[in-house]
C-alpha cells in the first residue's frame, strides 16, 4: 500500500458565535485526502482528514512539512508487516527532525494526517476505525454506544434568554440529555440568569448541564464564578482558567468540590502529563478532553492514554473535544467516557453520520468501514471533489 497523492484544501466554518475568548467570524478548517494505489471494490482506498474548530487551517504547516514528508518517505518506511500503511510508521516521518517540546500548530497539521491515516488503513481491512481500534488495543471489547452531549450556548448577536431556551430544548428534542452552554463573556450576575434560564429547562436538574469559560477567567474570577453555580451541582465547569496555569487549576480545585474538565487546548502527551501532575484534577470525578485531532491524531492519543494510565486515570474520564467521527470511533473503540457532539455549529464537520439517532444522550456507531465520512452526506460533499483529484 502506498500513497499517490495527497490533496488539501482550506473549508470555512465561520458564523457569527462567540465564546468568552474569541468569535468565529474567520474560523477556517484544513481538509485532507490522502490517495493510496491499495484498490478495495474497485476503487483506490482514499483517506480523509480535518482539524477541529477552534485552531485555523494549518494549510502552511502541511504544504510545507509534513505533506512533502509522508511523499518523500519509502513506502517500506510506512508499511507495517501486513504491507498496509502504519499510521506510527507515518507519524515518526512526519516528525522526523523536528525538535521537542514547543508544539504550537504543528500538532494541529500532523493530526490532521493522521486523521486520514488512520481512515486509510480502516478501510483497507474493510472495517470501521472502531473495530480495528477495539481489535488492536482492547481485546476485541467495544462499547456498543457512546454518550454525547449538545455542545452550545453560544453568545450571538441579540440572542436573549428566551432565544438561548428555545436552542437547549431543540437538543432534548434531538435525543440528547446533557448540554453545555458557553459562559464567561458578560458579567457573572447575567451569566448566572443564563444558567437558571437553562436550568428551567432541563427540569432543574444541574447534571444535566455543563459550561464552559474557554480559560477567559483569572483565579480569582474562577473561584468566584465557582462559588456562584456550586448550588446548581452541574455536570461540569469547564476550562475556568489559561489551560496551561496548572498553578491556577490546583488552586481551584481547593476550592470547587464539583467537577472540572479541561484538556482541549493541551496538544501532547507531556501537555498532559504535566497538567495531571500539577493541575490538581482529580480522577475521581475530574473530565480531560484532550482532541486527537488537534494533538498530533490517534498515535499521540494512544500514548496520552499510556500516561493516564500509569497516573491512575481510567480512559472513561476522558471525553474529547471537536465533536467529530474520528474522536466518536476513538471512544467506542478504546472505552472512553464519551464525546463532544455539536448539533448546530461547525457544520458540516460537527455531527457524526446521517443515520445515527441519539438517544438519551446516546449514539450506536455505522458498521461502515474507515471513520465514516461517507454516510455523512453534507461532510463528504466537501471531501469528494479531494477523492476525484
Amino acid at each position: 500500500m502506498r500513497i499517490t497523492a495527497i490533496r488539501d484544501i482550506v473549508a470555512p466554518i465561520k458564523s457569527d458565535i462567540a465564546n468568552a475568548w474569541i468569535d468565529f467570524s474567520t474560523m477556517t478548517a484544513s481538509v485532507v485526502a490522502v490517495v493510496t494505489d491499495q484498490v478495495v471494490d474497485g476503487r483506490p482506498v482514499v483517506g480523509f482528514g480535518f482539524n477541529s474548530n477552534g485552531r485555523y487551517a494549518p494549510q502552511g504547516l502541511l504544504r510545507e512539512r509534513f505533506i512533502p514528508r509522508l511523499l518523500a518517505a519509502a513506502p517500506d518506511d510506512l508499511q507495517g508487516e501486513d504491507g498496509l500503511i502504519d499510521p506510527h510508521r507515518a507519524w515518526a516521518a512526519m516528525m522526523r527532525n523536528e525538535k521537542p517540546g514547543g508544539h504550537g500548530e504543528r500538532s494541529v497539521a500532523v493530526g490532521v494526517l493522521d486523521m486520514a491515516l488512520w481512515d486509510a488503513l480502516a478501510k483497507a481491512k474493510g472495517v470501521p476505525l472502531w473495530r480495528l481500534l477495539a481489535d488492536r488495543y482492547r481485546g476485541g471489547e467495544a462499547d456498543p454506544t457512546a454518550w454525547v452531549y449538545a455542545a452550545g450556548g453560544y453568545y450571538y448577536p441579540g440572542k436573549g434568554l428566551d432565544a438561548l431556551k428555545d436552542e437547549m430544548r431543540s437538543y432534548l428534542d434531538r435525543g440528547y440529555s446533557t448540554v453545555k452552554m458557553k459562559v464567561g463573556l458578560v458579567p457573572l450576575a447575567e451569566d448566572v440568569a443564563r444558567i437558571e434560564a437553562v436550568l428551567g429547562v432541563l427540569g432543574g436538574d444541574g447534571g444535566r448541564l455543563c459550561v464552559d469559560v474557554n480559560g477567559r477567567f483569572t483565579l480569582e474570577e474562577a473561584i468566584r464564578f465557582g462559588r456562584a453555580v456550586a448550588p446548581f451541582g452541574l455536570r461540569w465547569y469547564e476550562e475556568p482558567v489559561d489551560p496551561l496555569d496548572y498553578l491556577a487549576h490546583a488552586a481551584l480545585a481547593t476550592t470547587y468540590d464539583g467537577v472540572l474538565a479541561t484538556g482541549e487546548n493541551l496538544f501532547s502527551h507531556q501537555d498532559a502529563r504535566n497538567l495531571i501532575r500539577h493541575g490538581g484534577l482529580r480522577p475521581d470525578r475530574d473530565i480531560l478532553q484532550f482532541d486527537p485531532a488537534l494533538s498530533y491524531g490517534l498515535v499521540e492519543y494512544l500514548r496520552t492514554l499510556e500516561v493516564l494510565r500509569a497516573h491512575g486515570w481510567s480512559p472513561r474520564r476522558c471525553v474529547p473535544h471537536g465533536g467529530h467521527q474520528f474522536a466518536l470511533n476513538i471512544a467506542v473503540g478504546l472505552g472512553l467516557g464519551g464525546n463532544e457532539s455539536y448539533p448546530d455549529v461547525f457544520a458540516p464537520f460537527g455531527g457524526f453520520a446521517d443515520a445515527v439517532p441519539v438517544r438519551d444522550s446516546r449514539v450506536a456507531m455505522p458498521d461502515v468501514p474507515g471513520i465514516g465520512f461517507e454516510v455523512k452526506s453534507a461532510l463528504y460533499a466537501v471531501m469528494r471533489p479531494l477523492e476525484r483529484g
